[in-house]
């Protein structure tokens, strides 16, 4: 059985007592059980969390955006005037409609929903003793700073341990806590050169090239978001905190999984960039059509054989040259060359409607306006629109994951920089309103 963990008064189990530091079992208790009804966020799994996000810029954000929807409270701490980095990384912005100014980058919109932001200089005393009174109070710390680097503010693990022994603290690095690499800056286009994946990205005669988004600052952020979640449960047994350490460069690796492997197991050079092909699957990639592109996978016998039905080549299925994978691989440029000549014959969207209900794997190519306004993508509520405070009515993409009692959701929008300094403040830590205001003045907050 679970037990609660040692928990401080902004956790779940307010005020509850921990009967595993007294070798007692006792089971998890839900919130709000004597006061009534849940309310749909007091549902979320992370609900009752609160988390201080000393991140910036994408794998860090997103990460605690993740925790954010599953209804974590979120303290994100930003420079008093830049704020986060990419605050800056515009065009395109969302306006501003009641001020001057440029607006709010569509880079930081996209992963800073269901925050608070504090404005907060670490440069001033104060500042530092706020971040330590914040960092008492939390659940969780998520930070991206070079190794090393928050420990003059004594905001490292090994101070903030002593002063929160059930801190889960999270790092977030290019090359990790250790290592010969460990002092560099990274960034997710080295890290993808580096260690793998862009060489195998590309067409396959063509040069190496890095994925459209930065999928490892991505992977890094869902990877350091599950492993907090699981420190947390681990909490609930051992009554302690831990230091996570999280890299892109290891991330990056783990997510080789079978081009990794098959290296590792054959001990041979990798094949290199297929494009949209597979390497060892064939017929697996995309066609070109008479106004643009379809993918194809008839990734066994029987469905290379549907394919051939839905070309009109029955023939093709029994054709020696081609009647098993392994032949189809041996003679790969000729059979893609053969089913090109007739998926040019006709559009995309004929097709798609040739191909309905045929069981096997198939899509359009979209761009990015075609996959946000796809009547899939829109069904599955992907899609919401928010009221921002500064630039009013704007469309965001929604959190992905469903849950059959709690509803994930946009809570509230991202915030404008230092939107919440007073409140985060003022309710809890306490601060008297003159005091506030003297940080304020003095440039501390902002």
């Amino acid at each position: 059985m679970l037990r609660p963990a040692l928990r401080h008064p902004s956790s779940v189990l307010r005020g509850a007592t921990n009967s595993f530091a007294h070798g007692q079992s006792a089971s998890f208790r839900p919130l709000a059980t004597a006061a009534g009804p849940q309310t749909p966020q007091e549902l979320l799994p992370l609900a009752g969390i609160r988390v201080l996000d000393m991140t910036r810029v994408l794998a860090g954000p997103y990460c605690t955006q993740i925790l954010g929807d599953l209804g974590a409270e979120v303290i994100k701490i930003e420079h008093p005037t830049r704020g986060d980095d990419t605050r800056a990384w515009g065009p395109p912005y969302a306006k501003y409609t009641h001020k001057d100014g440029s607006g709010e980058s569509a880079y930081f919109l996209s992963v800073n929903r269901n925050k608070k932001s504090i404005g907060l200089s670490f440069a001033h005393p104060s500042g530092v003793d706020i971040l330590h009174k914040l960092a008492k109070d939390c659940d969780v710390l998520v930070e991206n700073y070079l190794p090393g680097s928050l420990k003059k503010y004594a905001m490292d693990y090994e101070t903030l341990s002593k002063v929160n022994p059930s801190l889960i603290y999270a790092s977030i690095t290019g090359y990790g806590q250790t290592g010969p690499y460990r002092s560099r800056a990274g960034y997710d286009v080295m890290v993808e050169a580096e260690f793998g994946l862009m060489h195998i990205t590309g067409a396959r005669d063509g040069p190496p090239v890095k994925v459209g988004v930065a999928v490892t600052d991505l992977t890094t952020g869902l990877y350091t978001s599950n492993s907090i979640t699981a420190a947390l449960l681990g909490r609930m047994k051992t009554g302690k905190g831990q230091h996570i350490d999280v890299a892109l460069s290891d991330c990056q690796v783990a997510t080789l999984a079978n081009i990794a492997s098959s290296a590792l197991i054959s001990g041979q050079k990798d094949s290199g960039r297929w494009g949209t092909a597979h390497p060892s699957i064939v017929p697996y990639r995309a066609f070109q059509t008479a106004d643009g592109d379809i993918l194809l996978g008839g990734g066994n016998d029987r469905l290379y054989g549907v394919l051939c039905g839905r070309l009109g080549k029955p023939e093709w299925a029994t054709d020696d040259r081609f009647v098993t994978n392994a032949l189809r691989v041996k003679n790969r440029n000729l059979l893609e060359e053969m089913i090109e000549r007739e998926t040019r014959k006709r559009t995309t969207n004929e097709w798609l409607q040739i191909l309905e209900g045929c069981g096997m794997p198939y899509a359009a190519i979209n761009d990015i306006q075609g996959t946000l306004n796809h009547e899939h993508v829109h069904a599955r509520n992907m899609v919401a629109e928010v009221d921002h405070p500064e630039c009013g009515p704007m469309k965001l993409v929604n959190t992905p994951v469903k849950f059959s009692l709690a509803k994930p959701s946009i809570r509230s929008p991202p915030p404008t920089l230092g939107q919440h300094t007073e409140e985060v403040l003022r309710d809890i830590l306490q601060m008297d309103q003159v005091v506030i205001d003297s940080l304020r003045e003095e440039g501390v907050v902002a």
